[in-house]
Order: C-alpha cells, then structure tokens, then sequence
C-alpha cells in the first residue's frame, strides 16, 4: 500500500475535519459482540416489509425492470406517492412535484444542498437527529442550535422570532416530527404559529415528517399543509411500511424548486433503482394504511416502557409518535450518560443510546428505541432494574 501523502491529506475537504462518525452506529457496532445483548439502540423497525410489497419486488424483477428508470422516478411511484401525502394530510401535490431519493438522508442532502450556499445559516431545533449537523456542517452551512428543553422539546414561533431578530442570514428552518429522538410531536397550532412568523419570509422550511404514520393520539399536521409555498417536504416509507433496508425517500415541493432539487440528485445518485420504486409504488397505493397495525403494537411497547421506566425513577414523558422513549436518568444515579449506557451493555447486556450527540437539550438524556419486540423489551426492563440495584448497594 502507498503511503498518505499528507501535503494532499491536508487539502482535503475542510468541512470534513467537522464530522466524527455516528457515535450511535459504533457503539451499536461495539455492543454487538457481547453475549445476549438486547440492543435498542436503532430506529429499525422489527416487523418484516408486508409480503404484498415484496411480491410486487419480485414482480418488477420479474417484467425485467432491471435498467435505468426515470431520475425523478417512476411515473407511478410519484402518482402514488402524491396520492398518498394528498389523502393522508390534506395536501395537494401533483406527481411532477414528487422525487423519489436513495432513502431520507439523501433527501435531506439533496434538498439542502439545492437551496443553501456555503454560510447560510440554518436553524436547527435540538436535541435532533445526529445526521442533520453533519449533514449542515459538511455543506459549509453555519447551523443555530435552538435548545427546545425548555419549551418541552417543541420549537416554538416565539424562538424562531427570537432567532431571526439575532441572525440575518437564516435560510432554512430544520423540523423533524414526531421527533428523533424526543418521541414529541407538534399540534396543528403550534404548526399554525411558525408558519405565520415565516411566511412570506426568505426562508425555506426543510420538514423531515419520515414518521407521520406513527401518532399517538393526535392528527399529524404537515406544515406543507399550513405554508406550501415555502415547505420542502421529506417523508418516505423506512417507518411507515417497515422497509429501511429498501432506501426510499420521498421529496415534495414547489414547483421549481423540486427542480433544482432533482437536479442536484441525478448528479448524486441518478436515480433510485426500478425494484425499489416498484415496491415503493405498491406500499403508497395498495397498502396506505399498513402502518395502522404497526402503530398500534408500537403505542402497547410506548406504554409499557414508559410505566416500566418511570418507576425506576426516570423521567420522560409519555412518547407522542415516532418509536423513541427519551429519558433522564434518576437524579440518585452518580453516573453520567455515556457511562449508564456503557456499563449497562457490558454489565447487563442491554443497549441503548447515551443521548448527548443529539445537541444541546439532550444533556442527561438515554434514548430507547422500542422498535424491538414486547419480549425484548420485558427483559431490557427486568436488566435495567438489576443494574440500577447494583448502584443502590
């Protein structure tokens, strides 16, 4: 092997020297080794991709959908797709607004790297997921983290007009709901009150709705729904449809700037392959309400966790949506997070997520997913209460 050339080492991407890897995907890579180890660190759904979606994989390979499709996909992937978001949450996209993308990262990248230039500034809500300051930082973007803790994990109007009046270069808003990792979701006013504060502002909204199927108790209002003219929709069926592995995201906006939007994706990427969108289209269409059973097994493991947990002296509040359970740790408890989640993977073998890398807000915090089975999840509890006595003697 070569040697580096350091000289050519050095002139690297600067941005770059900004990203560490996923602290949650190494530790959940370090974890895996240990015997019996329950790990609930992943938002990856355990139910298996309905067999109606993967029959309709084996049929498009089948019919020798095997060459390039479309870059902004298929055309009846994007008419399912528009079809699904318009009956679902009220809104009104044609198919020539929809892009399919290499899962919602992509989207995310895609998307903001359409409408930003290097030092734009972006409004991030924390804690968030992890990916969204790489993601910001590695575009040269200058992110203004907005601790939401105190307004009980929701961004709020009020400190986006807060923000505004302090920075004057803010091109986008980050939304993330049901929220990675708090569980939060946001009511149709609070939704009502950030759109009055930025419409007709030059300011896009980047809204990440990826777990819009899963609400607990509360109608999912989009703000493509309440400001359409300035909204860059991200969803997908990762969450929804229990297909992660799949790779498929959906991106609606404007028209114009879903344009720019494609553009910038079929010199990424080129385009999602056939049997992915063939499945996609089948999950859009033919099983848009397949999230309803999934949901409901999620609110039984929500509650469960939440009973469980609050009585070992952890505070949270009940989740909202999404599959997380975002806790503190019992205020008796001598151990910071990152030391928690570390002696508890190797002294009782359960694994959860040390919550500090989603930002400010997220100090004290572990995240659970409970997007592992009921049995799994009995046992976590029954291994968390065992190590939480062993700190008690």
């Amino acid at each position: 092997m070569s040697d580096i050339n350091t000289t050519l080492l050095q002139n690297m991407r600067r941005e770059l020297a900004n990203i560490k890897p996923s602290a949650i995907r190494s530790f959940n890579k370090e974890v895996s080794s240990i015997p019996g180890i329950i790990k609930l660190t992943l938002g990856e759904p355990d139910f298996d991709t309905p067999q109606h979606i993967k029959d309709a994989a084996k049929a498009s390979i089948d019919n020798n959908h095997t060459h390039y499709p479309p870059t902004p996909g298929t055309d009846g992937l994007r008419a399912a797709a528009a079809n699904f978001l318009n009956t679902k949450y009220n809104l009104n996209y044609k198919p020539t607004q929809i892009l399919a993308t290499v899962g919602a990262t992509e989207a995310i990248w895609s998307s903001l790297y359409a409408i930003t230039n290097p030092g734009d500034q972006v409004i991030v809500p924390t804690p968030i997921w992890p990916m969204y300051l790489s993601i910001v930082n590695g575009m040269g973007l200058k992110p203004i983290l907005v601790n939401t803790e105190p307004n009980d994990f929701v961004l709020s109007a009020q400190m986006i007009e807060d923000t505004l009046a302090q920075h004057d270069h803010v091109k986008v808003v980050l939304l993330n709901f049901p929220s990675n990792p708090t569980g939060k979701t946001y009511s149709r006013e609070a939704i009502e009150e950030i759109a009055a504060v930025l419409r007709d502002k030059e300011i896009f909204v980047v809204s990440d709705e990826i777990y819009s199927e899963l609400t607990y108790g509360k109608t999912h209002t989009s703000v493509a729904e309440i400001l359409p003219e300035q909204t860059i929709l991200l969803n997908g069926v990762s969450k929804s449809h229990a297909m992660t592995g799949w790779r498929l995201g959906i991106v609606a906006a404007p028209e114009g700037i879903i344009d720019k939007i494609i553009t910038v994706h079929q010199f990424t990427v080129t385009t999602v392959p056939y049997t992915t969108q063939d499945a996609g289209e089948e999950a859009f269409s033919n099983g848009i309400d397949d999230a309803l059973p999934m949901r409901e097994e999620y609110i039984k493991r929500a509650n469960f966790v939440h009973e469980a947990m609050t009585k070992m002296g952890f505070r949270a509040d009940k989740p909202e949506g999404a599959f997380y359970y975002f806790a503190k740790l019992p205020e008796w408890l001598d151990e910071d997070t990152a030391t928690f989640a570390h002696n508890l993977a190797y002294e009782q073998a359960v694994a959860l997520v040390d919550a500090t890398p989603f930002g400010p807000g997220a100090e004290g915090y572990i995240r659970i997913s409970y997007a592992s089975s009921m049995e799994d999840l009995q046992e976590a509890m029954k291994r968390i209460q065992k190590y939480l006595d062993s700190r008690r003697k």
